[in-house]
């Protein structure tokens, strides 16, 4: 878990800057997660807080935390998430997983209660890049409580954008 933060007041989430992350174009190549599943409704995952408590102890025990945090959810299916934590090594005993591929974000901040109209619009968004999703990833910056403390609730979407063979060199 995250050190007490004197400046934020918290003992969790660090303070998010969302700017490194405002419509960016990344590309990864087996950047290394521990893979979990977990409860969502509404696109929202509500048992996280619990499941990555119990995960953290173990990434820190090993100390396999990424170097910058980064959790991810994939929503599976209608009530199920897959969340991707980055680590820097593998985590004996958890289900690791390597993401590789060109990723489009956008930011987003407000009540979770918009990701129906977020989501359109990241869609949108992609489409207008002359592009095609792959997979949806949302990066959820803040727990809610840490979220009150900052005044700020920020997502970032990450779309992967499916490759087009035609464009390979």
């Amino acid at each position: 878990m995250a050190q007490f933060n004197e400046e934020s007041g918290t003992a969790c989430c660090p303070r998010f800057d969302p700017r490194p992350w405002m419509d960016q174009r990344i590309i990864w190549m087996n950047k290394l997660f521990v893979k979990y599943k977990v409860r969502s409704l509404f696109h929202v995952p509500w048992n996280l807080k619990n499941v990555l408590h119990e995960k953290d102890e173990i990434i820190q025990f090993v100390g396999a935390f990424a170097p910058q945090p980064l959790t991810l959810s994939y929503e599976k299916a209608f009530l199920t998430s897959e969340i991707y934590v980055a680590v820097s090594r593998d985590v004996p005993g958890e289900e690791m997983v390597k993401l590789s591929g060109t990723f489009l974000t956008k930011v987003y901040e407000g009540s979770s209660k918009n990701m129906s109209k977020w989501i359109k619009e990241m869609k949108e968004y992609v489409k207008s890049k002359n592009e095609e999703i792959e997979r949806l990833y949302f990066y959820f910056t803040t727990c809610p409580d840490c979220a009150k403390v900052y005044g700020k609730n920020y997502v970032v979407f990450l779309a992967k954008i499916k490759e087009d063979p035609n464009k390979r060199n």
